[in-house]
């Protein structure tokens, strides 16, 4: 083989190898920003781009996705000169990778120090119960100011967060305490409120057996009226009876006195003798007897005489 052949074959290998160095294959969620001859070019996109070998060249990859930055607590003094330590998370994602590559040197330092800025100037106009109660004021707050301030670098912070407040020492204690106190108060209210229901309850069912006893009470006095109603009516009901079959024996006496010949007159007589009969059986120690009365023994004879000869 002769040496231009050679010299050929390896010419065209480094210009192969040169072009597939060249060849840039950018991911998703990813950009690439391109200087030519040291000035800003372009930026690529997702996809497969060849850059002019040795005249181009890719001064930074930037990641587009949303970005976590974690600060180490920053000391800041409240309105009312209380001294705490305050750890903040930012949440940030680049909008403008020429801006974010060219317009601040370092974008999380600086981020990291305008956010210990920000919070120093919010605390710093609030009390330290206004602090610990309005964490989510500081927190749009806090996305506002820094977001308009992080605008000219190509970033937007989307959410800031107040991971951790912590109070000095003395000031915590005295907070647990009156936690501790407003804990007992709570469940003191709660056994109150308990042992309320509880009467309550007590007096309801006390009551509601005293209704349920009066019921029965009530139920049990009208049956006893019931009762003795019945045995009222049964008794008259005796009576009437009673009276019905001695008036049924009178009428069927006076018929047979009627057909063994007795007049009516004399009938009538004969009641007498009987109602003056039952008057005698009395107690009566002094008996005037009538004259037709008197005239009756023959009459009682003959009823006797009549009764045994049918």
């Amino acid at each position: 083989m002769s040496p231009k052949i050679v010299l050929g074959v390896i010419i065209a290998i480094i210009v192969i190898a040169i072009l597939l160095a060249n060849i840039r294959v950018v991911p998703q969620a990813t950009v690439e920003i391109i200087e030519r001859l040291g000035k800003f070019k372009s930026v690529w996109n997702a996809g497969l781009h060849m850059k002019i070998p040795f005249i181009d060249r890719v001064v930074r990859k930037i990641d587009l996705r949303e970005r976590v930055a974690d600060f180490p607590p920053q000391p800041v003094i409240t309105k009312d000169n209380v001294t705490m330590q305050i750890d903040t998370v930012v949440f940030f994602m680049v909008t403008d990778p020429k801006l974010f590559t060219y317009g601040i040197v370092n974008p999380v330092l600086a981020i990291e120090n305008l956010t210990a800025t920000t919070l120093r100037n919010i605390i710093g106009e609030l009390e330290l119960d206004e602090t610990l109660t309005s964490r989510e004021i500081i927190n749009t707050k806090m996305r506002d100011i820094l977001d308009i301030a992080t605008d000219p670098w190509g970033i937007r912070v989307t959410r800031v967060e107040l991971k951790n407040i912590m109070p000095p020492k003395a000031i915590q204690e005295s907070m647990e305490k009156q936690m501790k106190a407003e804990r007992e108060r709570r469940e003191a209210i709660l056994i109150a409120e308990g042992e309320k229901k509880s009467a309550v309850l007590r007096a309801e069912g006390e009551k509601e057996s005293a209704v349920l006893r009066a019921e029965a009470q009530k139920i049990e006095m009208i049956k006893e009226a019931e009762g003795r109603a019945e045995a009222i009516r049964l008794h008259k009901q005796a009576e009437a009876e009673g009276i019905v079959m001695l008036k049924k024996a009178d009428a069927e006496g006076v018929r047979q006195l009627k057909e063994v010949g007795f007049e009516t007159d004399d009938i009538l007589k004969l009641h007498a003798y009987d109602a003056f009969k039952t008057a005698a059986d009395g107690k009566a120690t002094k008996i005037i007897i009538p004259s037709e009365i008197q005239n009756l023994t023959g009459l009682v004879s003959g009823i006797k005489e009549a009764a045994s000869n049918p």
